[in-house]
């Protein structure tokens, strides 16, 4: 495990928080930040990886 999957782990678990928060409070535009941080989130873990089966 590298960086990058840390640090995309950690950036669905913002995402997660950002989108249960836009749905308590009914903030859409927060829900939607949130979805979009899980995204990252998971672009960046997959990113790491790779990474590191290159590393391999």
């Amino acid at each position: 495990m590298n960086k990058e999957t840390v640090k995309g782990n950690l950036d669905q678990v913002k995402g997660e928080a950002k989108e249960q928060w836009g749905k308590l409070t009914d903030d859409h535009s927060k829900e939607a930040e949130g979805k979009v941080d899980k995204v990252k989130g998971k672009i960046k873990e997959g990113y790491g990886e790779v990474k590191d089966e290159i590393e391999r």
